[in-house]
C-alpha cells in the first residue's frame, strides 16, 4: 500500500497540481494586495474619501456600562463591507483577465501546417493515368 501511495504522489498530475495550487495562493495574495492597497485607495479617493467598509445600517446600538466598556457589542448589517467585496471581485477579474490576455500573447503562434500532398491512392492513379497515355 505505501508503494502504490508513493506512486501516486509521485506522478507528475499530483506534483504538478501541487505546484499550481501553490502558485494560485501566492498570486492570490499579490492580486489581493494590489486590490487593497492600490487599487481601493483611488477608488475610495473619486468616491469623495468614502471608505465603503464604514457604510452600515445599525439594528441596535453598542450597549456601554458605566465606565464606557462595552457590554452588548453593536449589531450591523455591513452592507458597505459587501460592496468592498464586489467591487474587489471586478478588480481582482479585470487583472486577472489581463494576465491571461499577456500570457496569451507571449504565446508562440501555432506553426502552420504543411499543406497536405497527394495521397497515395492519388499518386498511383497520376502514375496509371500517365502509363495509359
Amino acid at each position: 500500500m505505501w508503494k502504490e501511495f508513493k506512486d501516486f504522489i509521485m506522478t507528475g498530475n499530483v506534483i504538478d497540481f501541487a505546484v499550481a495550487v501553490i502558485l494560485a495562493g501566492a498570486v492570490g495574495l499579490v492580486v489581493n494586495g494590489f486590490v487593497n492597497d492600490v487599487i481601493m485607495p483611488v477608488v475610495g479617493h473619486f468616491a469623495g474619501g468614502l471608505d465603503f467598509a464604514d457604510m452600515r445600517y445599525v439594528l441596535s446600538a453598542a450597549v456601554t456600562d458605566a465606565n464606557g466598556e462595552v457590554t452588548t457589542p453593536e449589531n450591523a448589517i455591513r452592507y458597505g463591507a459587501w460592496i468592498n467585496t464586489i467591487i474587489n471581485l471586478f478588480i481582482v477579474g479585470f487583472v486577472l483577465f489581463l494576465m491571461v490576455k499577456a500570457y496569451n500573447k507571449s504565446k508562440k503562434p501555432p506553426a502552420e501546417e504543411a499543406p497536405a500532398g497527394p495521397t497515395a491512392e492519388e499518386l498511383l492513379a497520376e502514375i496509371r493515368d500517365a502509363l495509359k497515355k
